[in-house]
């Protein structure tokens, strides 16, 4: 029933320095680069109208910084949740892939055949790290039954969220985008999850690196 089903805008944060230069940040708590700044900004903007009733954020500040932005066009607060944080990676957080293939390859190679029981870099393994996101969003989504809610958060949380809605194996390879500061619908009832829309990044048109200052 629509009274049951909740509405998810859910957002992966702004770029940050990390992203660009490929290095996993994990748990470390990274701030958003000029330029994502810049897509927290456009992003607000295009959920200006949106009839958000909430917003929630993992509490590391670069999905914080994005949410804020978007949770004051509609004078909202940030609902902070460290179940929305990115997968704990471990020794593998501050090193870039490169430097993880070359340090540590088995390690590297069980990571990319996406094994759900492996504690990737002695953190999370997806099981756990896929567990603790839904229960996130379960929670949230509970909370606001009939609503429209936004979620920030990352990457990885991301990817679980679509698979959930989508049915989609925690090993099957990864075929989907994940930008930065993209809108992603999905449609929560007490049934599970629905997709309604992916990767919709038609407000950061034209917005590069090049354009923002340092």
């Amino acid at each position: 029933m629509l009274d049951q089903a909740t509405r998810l805008v859910v957002i992966r944060h702004g770029e940050t320095l990390w992203n660009r230069e490929t290095r996993i940040q994990g748990h470390i708590d990274i701030p958003l680069s000029p330029l994502g700044l810049a897509q927290a900004e456009r992003l607000a903007q295009a959920l200006a109208d949106e009839p958000l009733t909430a917003v929630y954020a993992s509490d590391l500040s670069r999905a914080r910084m994005t949410a804020q932005a978007v949770a004051a066009v509609h004078g909202l607060p940030v609902h902070e949740d460290p179940g929305l944080r990115e997968r704990a990676f471990g020794r593998f957080e501050g090193l870039t892939w490169q430097q993880i293939d070359q340090g540590f390859p088995g390690d590297a190679d069980r990571w990319r055949r996406r094994e759900p029981d492996f504690e990737v870099g002695g953190g999370e393994s997806l099981i756990q790290f896929n567990r603790r996101c839904l229960d996130a969003m379960q929670r949230a989504a509970g909370a606001h039954r009939g609503g429209c809610i936004a979620l920030v958060a990352h990457g990885g949380v991301l990817d679980c969220f679509y698979r959930a809605a989508t049915r989609v194996a925690l090993d099957a390879p990864r075929s989907w985008q994940l930008g930065n500061a993209t809108i992603n619908r999905l449609l929560a009832t007490p049934q599970g999850l629905t997709l309604v829309g992916w990767n919709d990044d038609h407000h950061l048109a034209g917005l590069s690196a090049d354009d923002v200052a340092a």
